[in-house]
C-alpha cells in the first residue's frame, strides 16, 4: 500500500465520468482513501451514493472502503484528516482525458499542502510547468499513470502466450464504463475465497491505482505493441505467480465508435472463454447518444466468431433498473442464452464463479 489518498472528483461523483472515483471506493491495494472530494455531493457517504444503499449492504468483497466521507473542497478534507494523507488522487475519466480547468485550482492547492498527485489523465501533469514548478517547490511527486513505457521497454508479440498453462478468462462489454473492472475484481475475489488462485491482467489506469500487479495502460501503449504488453503481462504473471485462473479486464467495447475493444485482448491474450458485461437500460454507446448499442445477442455472436470461444456468463450493470427489473431481465436472459446471469453488485459472483468451475473441472 502506497499511503492515505483522498480522490478528486468534483462534480462527476454520480456520474458515469466519474468511474475511476467509483473504483477507488469500492475497492484498492494501493491506498487507503480517506475521502472524496465533490461539493455536488458534499455530506454524504461515498458508498450510498455510488452503490444507492448503505455500505453495509453492499457486497462484503467490496468493503474495504465503506464509510468514505464526501468533502466539499480540499480545505474540509484536510482540516478533518490533516496529519493522515500522502496522496491526492485525480479520480475523473472524462472524454479526451483533459484535465478540466476548474481542476486546475484546487491540484495546485493540493500540491501547496504537500501532498503527491497520482493521475491517469491522458494530459501528462508532471509535463505542465506550473504544476511542475509547484511540485519541486514544496518536495512531492506527480505520478502520471498513463505516461507510456520508453520504446526499449515496449514488447512485440512474440507467441510467447503458448507457454502460459493457467485458464484465461476474458471480462468484456457492450460498452465502455459498464463496469468489467469491478466484475473482473469481483470474480478474482471470489474464486481466490474457494482457493482457486487467480490473479486479474489490468488494463487501464484505474486497476493500476487499485493495485493491479500486472497489466498495462492499453490505450497509452503506441499500437504496434499492444499485442505484445498484453501477451508479456499474462507471461510474467504466469512466470511470477504460477495462477490458475487469469481475469482479463476489457477496455471499452467491440462495436462502441469511440472505444472500440476486446479484439487486442482476444486476439492477444487468447483466452479460454469471455464473460461479458452489459447494461439492459442502455440504448445507445457512452458519450454518443447518436449510435445506438447493438442487440446484445448480435455482440455475443461477434465475440464468439472472432475468439472462437463461448461467452459462458452474462453480468449486468444495473443502472436505472429497480429489483424486480433485474430479476426479470436475470431470468430472460438465462432463458434466452442458456447461460447463467447475475448482478455481481447485488447478488454476488456466486453463478458465474460455479459456470467457471463447471467449464473447467480442472480446477
Amino acid at each position: 500500500m502506497d499511503g492515505n489518498a483522498l480522490v478528486l472528483c468534483e462534480g462527476a461523483f454520480d456520474t458515469l465520468n466519474g468511474k475511476t472515483a467509483h473504483g477507488l471506493v469500492r475497492f484498492t491495494k494501493r491506498y487507503k482513501i480517506l475521502g472524496v472530494i465533490d461539493s455536488t455531493c458534499a455530506g454524504r457517504d461515498a458508498g450510498e451514493v455510488l452503490d444507492g444503499k448503505p455500505r453495509s449492504s453492499v457486497e462484503k468483497s467490496f468493503k474495504e472502503n465503506r464509510g468514505i466521507f464526501i468533502y466539499p473542497n480540499l480545505a474540509a478534507a484536510l482540516q478533518a484528516n490533516r496529519d493522515e494523507i500522502k496522496y491526492f488522487v485525480i479520480g475523473l475519466a472524462p472524454e479526451g482525458g483533459k484535465l478540466p480547468e476548474s481542476y486546475r485550482q484546487i491540484v495546485a492547492e493540493a500540491i501547496r499542502a504537500g501532498l503527491n498527485i497520482d493521475s491517469g489523465l491522458h494530459e501528462f501533469l508532471s509535463d505542465d510547468a506550473e504544476f511542475n514548478a509547484l511540485a519541486q517547490k514544496h518536495g512531492v511527486r506527480i505520478r502520471d499513470i498513463r505516461k507510456p513505457p520508453a520504446q526499449k521497454d515496449l514488447h512485440f508479440f512474440s507467441g510467447k502466450i503458448k507457454d502460459v498453462d493457467a485458464i484465461r478468462i476474458a471480462v468484456l462489454g457492450t460498452d465502455s464504463a459498464i463496469g468489467k473492472r469491478t466484475t473482473a475484481w469481483q470474480i478474482t475475489h471470489a474464486l481466490n475465497a474457494i482457493g482457486v488462485k487467480t490473479e486479474m491482467i489490468g488494463t487501464g489506469q484505474t486497476a493500476w491505482l487499485q493495485g493491479a500487479k500486472y497489466g498495462l495502460r492499453l490505450d497509452a501503449i503506441i499500437n504496434d505493441y499492444v499485442s505484445g504488453e498484453i501477451e508479456h503481462a499474462i507471461w510474467q504473471c504466469w512466470q511470477d505467480e504460477k495462477p490458475q485462473v487469469m481475469l482479463l479486464e476489457g477496455q471499452g467495447s467491440l462495436m462502441h465508435p469511440a472505444y472500440p475493444g476486446g479484439f487486442e485482448l482476444i486476439a492477444a491474450g487468447r483466452p479460454q472463454a469471455i464473460i461479458l458485461q452489459t447494461a439492459p437500460k442502455r440504448t445507445a454507446y457512452d458519450g454518443f447518444p447518436d449510435f445506438p448499442m447493438a442487440p446484445l445477442e448480435k455482440e455475443i455472436k461477434a465475440l464468439e466468431l472472432i475468439a472462437n470461444r463461448r461467452v459462458i456468463a452474462l453480468t449486468l450493470n444495473h443502472e436505472n433498473m429497480n429489483d424486480e427489473e433485474i430479476e426479470t431481465t436475470v431470468r430472460q436472459y438465462e432463458s434466452q442464452f442458456g447461460i447463467p446471469c447475475c448482478d455481481v453488485l447485488e447478488h454476488g459472483p456466486a453463478k458465474v464463479v460455479d459456470k467457471i468451475m463447471a467449464a473447467f473441472p480442472q480446477l
